[in-house]
């Protein structure tokens, strides 16, 4: 029998009432299942403009907008990042973030206020670093700090900070001596000039200040670091909770697949040996501003300074 033939005798015989039924069973189960399968889950997009206080080829800037594309990846997100057309100060980065203006993200040092009026993604990008401060000081004076042991030695000299900085706060909260400026550039000159002693800066960003016109006449000093427990977040608006909920999934993957490691490796290994940390007097300061949130307990997000080699 060809095949037309046993098309149309299946066709044509009648059929018992039981296989009417099963294949309206069948169709119905099938078209159910394709109605209850998932449709593939679409990609966040998001579309970032950060706040910066350097030039956008400043190197300071490469760390955090590529640590920003690694959190964005880990989460499965669609993104385009850049930053704001001008840099500007953290005061104005931040009021602008907060009002839901053109910037979307900014990363900067956590403190109560900033976590009371922005978003903050708990996760230290700096593993804790920015509160290990070195210093710039000048040439004719780099032996200045020699003799320093004690807090109380600390405070017969005068540090340099932004007027918008928490860690002007935090210096002044411990007693320190701080001349402050509107404008970070200018923080050079006044130390050429003798307005103040010292220069304090994380040691993840003062070797590549260094390397800059500003710094010229100015050496780092090798003899003490400040410290005080502090933490670089990103922020985002309270509004913007899915942005917030991807790069902190996204951060976590990161760190548990070691990519935040060797990402922050690649880029601070040869700074954070070359501050040799171990071989300093260590002043350690209380930080008045640190939230109670901050997870200081969750060890695998900080770095643990005494395992460093000597």
């Amino acid at each position: 029998m060809t095949g037309r033939w046993q098309v149309f005798m299946y066709c044509c015989v009648p059929k018992p009432p039981w296989f009417t039924h099963a294949v309206r069973f069948v169709l119905t189960a099938g078209l159910c299942a394709l109605a209850l399968t998932p449709a593939p889950a679409r990609a966040e997009k998001f579309n970032l403009v950060y706040a910066r206080q350097y030039a956008e080829t400043d190197s300071r800037l490469d760390y955090p907008v590529r640590l920003l594309e690694l959190a964005l990846k880990k989460a499965g997100a669609d993104y385009n990042i850049q930053s704001d057309a001008r840099s500007m100060s953290q005061d104005a980065s931040l009021k602008r973030l907060a009002e839901g203006g053109s910037v979307n993200v900014v990363w900067t040092m956590t403190s109560k206020q900033r976590e009371q009026e922005l978003l903050p993604i708990r996760i230290p990008l700096d593993k804790g670093l920015f509160g290990y401060r070195i210093a710039f000081v000048r040439q004719q004076d780099r032996n200045a700090l020699a003799k320093v042991k004690t807090l109380a030695d600390m405070r017969r000299f005068a540090a340099g900070q932004g007027h918008d900085w928490p860690d002007t706060q935090i210096l002044q909260g411990n007693g320190l001596n701080v001349v402050t400026a509107p404008a970070f550039d200018g923080l050079f000159n006044m130390l050429r000039a003798g307005r103040f002693d010292y220069f304090p800066r994380s040691v993840l960003e003062i070797w590549d200040e260094e390397e800059q016109a500003g710094a010229q006449q100015l050496v780092v000093d090798d003899k003490i670091v400040l410290h005080y427990p502090a933490a670089i977040y990103y922020f985002v608006n309270k509004k913007d909770r899915a942005l917030a909920s991807a790069l902190e999934r996204g951060l976590n993957k990161a760190i548990a697949d070691g990519s935040f490691d060797t990402l922050f490796y690649e880029r601070y290994g040869e700074p954070i040996k070359r501050a040799n940390l171990r071989q300093r007097s260590a002043i350690a300061l209380k930080n008045p501003l640190l939230p109670p949130e901050t997870p200081l307990s969750r060890k695998a997000l900080w770095l643990d300074i005494n395992a460093l080699p000597k």
